[in-house]
């Protein structure tokens, strides 16, 4: 079984390390995402091009394997002392609207006959690729602004909100027994939070310092365990698993909060973004029905009507919201950024074709829309940012400043 997947995952492994080559090679014309290039380099790979690799269970497993990781890392970003001062009653009343909009779209697209979920396609219009997202802002020193903190109160509803919806919408049980479970997990998710706040005594606090350059890595393997046993309990609960990894992402979050908390994030993120994230997005690519996009002129369409709708959906709500509180162009720009998204489009348009609750061609353009988005929308928002800043005399900052 091994020996089948071999060559894929060379290909895979291959395209790993080509992907942030060209995207820094490509940075002076036009900044390309690194996330893009892993998945259009999977489709570079894949049955409609040139045929090179081939997905099997072992590819898959890992595929799986990254996305769960992913939404992990999703989890640690929440750092709820930061995003406090970025108006997190604002940013949960702006996905609601979005939430409610997205559906609505959702339900007029499903009434066409073309779409075979209301749900699936609205849930995939409220995301926002926060982990997309900070890497560029970062870079473009917005994150050390006042418009920090606001963005990530955004962007942490924009991904947390979409995976409890996915728990909660993307099921046949009974409503009511649904959000019964969901409260257990939560309930058992704010326990472990809790003590993952409270339970650091010298002695052990010592102990995790000691073997945290030690083979053992027991800071890392702790994590792990924890990754493991909340997305067992998802399982158990018949929740979906990427809720267990993102409670998981928020209990490890709290857990290594101190002088360790870089290193550890660093090593966790190293076998994230290093090993398994990208054969997520490879295998994405790879998997991605070019064929559909290309050959159907209505699924062409598609793409860039849903990339209008991402800004309509999640970025109008989120300039409602917050014109109050900012400047006219912050308000802009922090409405175009909230309309990036992508990953859990991606993870969201998987889910929906392996329940049979999408149509493959309607996920290709939604994919396809969600690469598109995060091509554009980042540089239209930070370039409004800049004009804003530039006619306000605002210097401005760079990630060496921020250094």
């Amino acid at each position: 079984m091994i020996e089948t997947a071999i060559p894929t995952l060379v290909l895979i492994a291959a395209a790993a390390v080509l992907a942030p080559i060209i995207a820094e090679g490509t940075r002076r014309f036009l900044p390309v995402p690194e996330v893009v290039i892993q998945i259009l380099l999977g489709i570079l790979l894949g049955p409609y091009v040139l045929a090179l690799a081939h997905p099997s269970s072992v590819v898959t497993a890992l595929s799986d394997f990254g996305l769960t990781y992913l939404m992990f890392l999703a989890g640690t970003e929440l750092d709820l002392s930061i995003m406090r001062e970025g108006h997190l009653g604002r940013a949960a009343g702006a996905w609601g609207v979005s939430l409610v909009l997205s559906v609505g779209v959702g339900v007029a697209l499903h009434a066409t006959g073309s779409f075979l979920d209301s749900i699936v396609v609205g849930l995939c219009l409220t995301t926002t690729a926060l982990g997309t997202l900070l890497p560029i802002v970062r870079d473009a020193g917005v994150l050390r602004t006042a418009m920090g903190p606001v963005l990530l109160s955004v962007g942490a509803f924009g991904e947390f909100g979409p995976i409890v919806a996915v728990a909660v919408l993307l099921t046949n049980r009974d409503a009511r027994l649904t959000f019964l479970l969901l409260a257990l997990f939560v309930g058992v998710a704010v326990v472990a939070a809790l003590l993952a706040m409270q339970v650091h005594p010298p002695r052990f606090v010592a102990l995790m310092r000691r073997h945290l350059h030690s083979t053992a890595q027991l800071p890392v393997r702790i994590s792990f365990l924890l990754v493991i046993l909340l997305v067992y309990l998802a399982l158990k609960l018949s929740l979906d698993v990427l809720l267990g990894a993102f409670a998981a992402g928020v209990v490890v979050r709290l857990f290594i909060k101190g002088e360790d908390s870089e290193p550890i994030q660093s090593k966790l993120e190293a076998i994230g973004f290093g090993f398994l994230i990208p054969i997520f997005f490879i295998e994405s690519g790879i998997t991605f029905d070019l064929h559909a996009l290309i050959h159907q002129p209505r699924v062409l369409i598609l793409v860039p009507a849903f990339t209008a709708l991402f800004l309509v959906t999640r970025g109008v709500p989120t300039w409602a919201f917050f014109r109050g509180v900012m400047t006219k162009a912050e308000a802009g720009a922090l409405a175009v950024l909230s309309a990036t998204g992508l990953p859990l489009i991606v993870v969201i348009t998987t889910l929906g074709v392996e329940e049979h609750r999408m149509k493959p061609q309607n996920a290709a353009a939604l994919v396809a829309a969600g690469m598109l988005s995060v091509l554009i929308y980042p540089m239209i928002g930070l370039g409004r940012l800049s004009k804003a800043h530039k006619a306000a005399g605002i210097p401005e900052r760079s990630v060496d400043d921020d250094r």
